[in-house]
């Protein structure tokens, strides 16, 4: 072995070592940090657990609604800051006899919420299971009026929310596009 090949070998064989040494050092949490990921993950858990008392969706029912007018279902809209609920509560009056009329409109029982990202597991488990009838299904867009400049952060809010509802065991429906996400 010549000398320039041991010097080599000399300086290139503790690298290894420094990088698992570093590596092991580097990865060290928070408590606050992984204290919050352990208190979201059991908010997650019981929101499951909520969820579970509405039936699976029902794939026939909910693909032939084509417009976000006749969609039964809870639906969000997903903004730069913020998300959208709309909520349709189930008639109290089970009785088909003025439904949707002046004494009984539709209008009556619609509820619209403002709701931040990390509170979506809860809003979504608040909802009564009567104004879920296609199931576990929700009509997820984004709003119609974007400024361009906000269109990557909804798009990035879009993919959280998608996945936050995967999460819980939501389909998430887009109505327009009749996509599945």
């Amino acid at each position: 072995m010549t000398r320039r090949n041991f010097l080599l070998l000399s300086v290139l064989a503790p690298l290894p070592l420094l990088g698992v040494v570093y590596g092991c050092h580097s990865h060290t949490f928070d408590k606050n940090t992984e204290q919050a990921r352990v208190e979201k993950r059991a908010e997650q858990d019981t929101a499951r657990q909520q969820l579970e008392m509405i039936p699976p969706p029902s794939k026939s029912r909910f693909e032939a609604v084509r417009t976000a007018e006749s969609w039964e279902n809870p639906s969000l809209t997903v903004q730069p800051g913020m998300l959208e609920l709309r909520v349709t509560l189930a008639d109290a009056n089970p009785s088909p006899v003025g439904a949707g009329t002046m004494l009984r409109p539709v209008a009556a029982r619609q509820q619209e919420l403002n709701i931040s990202l990390d509170k979506l597991d809860e809003a979504v488990s608040a909802i009564p299971e009567s104004a879920w009838p296609y199931g576990r299904v929700i009509s997820v867009e984004e709003p119609t009026n974007t400024p361009k400049s906000a269109e990557p952060q909804v798009r990035r809010n879009l993919e959280v929310t998608v996945r936050e509802l995967n999460d819980l065991g939501i389909v998430a429906y887009d109505v327009r596009d009749g996509i599945v996400r």
